[in-house]
C-alpha cells in the first residue's frame, strides 16, 4: 500500500494575507466603479447638461441683470459669472460625492445587504467605508472637471483658476459626502429620508451659503447656515484662490480646518457604526 502525502497548502498559503489588507478599500472601491460604470452615460449627461443649463438660466440670464445694473466689476471686483462660479462648482462636487455615499450605503446595508457579504470575507467595516469614499472621490472629481469645462466654455473662469476651484470644491465634496455616509450609517429604511435631506439640508445650504450673492448681506438670523454649511466654507476658499476674493487669513484657517474636522469625524463615526451595524 502506497503512502500518499496530502499536499493541500490551505488558504494561508495560496492568498497573500498582507496584499489582501493592504488594498481591501481598493477592493470596495473597484466594486463600487463597476456598479458605476453601469449608468456612466447618465453621469456624463448630467455632469455636462446642469452646468449648461444653470449657466444660461442664472449665470447669463440673471447674471446680465446683475452685470447691467450693478456694472461688470459689480460683486466683489469681478463679473457675475465668475463670481457665481466657485460655488456652482463645490455644489457640484458635493452633489455629485453625496451621491456615491447615501443610496449605496443604504443599498449594501437593507437593499442588496452586499456589505454582509464583504464582511465576511477579510474585509472590516472601516475598508467598505474607505472603498465607498475612494469611489465616491473620483465621482466628485471626475464631475468637477465636466463643470469647469463648461466654465471655461463660458468663460467664467480661467486655465489659471482651475487647480484653486478643483481644490477647494473637492475637498468640500469629500468632506460633506464623508458626513452623509455617517448619518446614512444609521438609517434602517428609507422612508423620504433623502427626499427630507434635499428639502431640508442640500436646499437651504445651497440658498443661504453666499452661493449667489455674498453672506454679509443676508440678515444675521439666516447667516448662520453659511457658517456652518462646506458651501460657504469652500466657495470662500475658492473665491480667494482663485480671483482674489479678501479673507482673513484666520477665516481661511477655520474655512480648512472646518472642513478638515468634518471630514475626520465623519469617517471616524462611519467607519464606528458600519463596524456596529456588520457585527450584530
Amino acid at each position: 500500500m502506497t503512502d500518499f502525502k496530502l499536499t493541500w497548502q490551505g488558504s494561508a498559503e495560496l492568498i497573500d494575507f498582507k496584499k489582501a489588507r493592504t488594498w481591501a478599500p481598493w477592493f470596495v472601491a473597484e466594486y463600487r466603479l463597476r456598479n458605476m460604470s453601469k449608468w456612466i452615460g447618465a453621469i456624463i449627461a448630467f455632469g455636462l447638461g446642469n452646468p449648461v443649463l444653470y449657466l444660461f438660466s442664472v449665470g447669463i440670464g440673471v447674471g446680465s441683470l446683475v452685470n447691467k445694473n450693478l456694472g461688470p466689476n459689480g460683486i466683489d471686483g469681478v463679473g457675475y459669472l465668475t463670481f457665481l462660479a466657485p460655488a456652482l462648482l463645490v455644489t457640484a462636487a458635493i452633489q455629485a460625492a453625496m451621491d456615491e455615499t447615501t443610496f449605496p450605503t443604504l443599498q449594501g446595508f437593507v437593499w442588496d445587504k452586499s456589505f454582509f457579504s464583504m464582511i465576511a470575507t477579510q474585509l472590516r467595516g472601516r475598508d467598505i467605508v474607505g472603498g465607498i469614499m475612494i469611489a465616491s472621490s473620483i465621482r466628485c472629481l471626475l464631475n468637477t472637471i465636466f463643470y469647469e469645462a463648461v466654465l471655461l466654455a463660458f468663460g467664467a473662469i480661467t486655465w489659471q483658476s482651475l487647480p484653486a476651484l478643483t481644490i477647494s470644491a473637492f475637498f468640500a465634496g469629500i468632506s460633506f459626502a464623508a458626513f452623509m455616509l455617517a448619518i446614512t450609517s444609521f438609517v434602517k429604511q428609507d422612508d423620504g429620508f433623502f427626499a427630507l435631506v434635499g428639502r431640508f439640508v442640500i436646499a437651504p445650504m445651497f440658498m443661504f451659503s453666499g452661493t449667489f450673492y455674498p453672506l454679509t448681506t443676508l440678515p444675521i438670523y439666516l447667516q448662520w447656515i453659511g457658517w456652518v454649511s462646506p458651501v460657504w466654507h469652500a466657495t470662500d476658499i475658492g473665491r480667494n484662490l482663485s480671483y482674489g476674493h479678501e479673507v482673513e487669513p484666520w477665516l481661511m484657517a477655520v474655512h480648512f480646518g472646518y472642513l478638515a474636522i468634518l471630514f475626520s469625524v465623519s469617517m471616524f463615526v462611519g467607519a464606528r457604526q458600519f463596524h456596529t451595524r456588520l457585527m450584530k
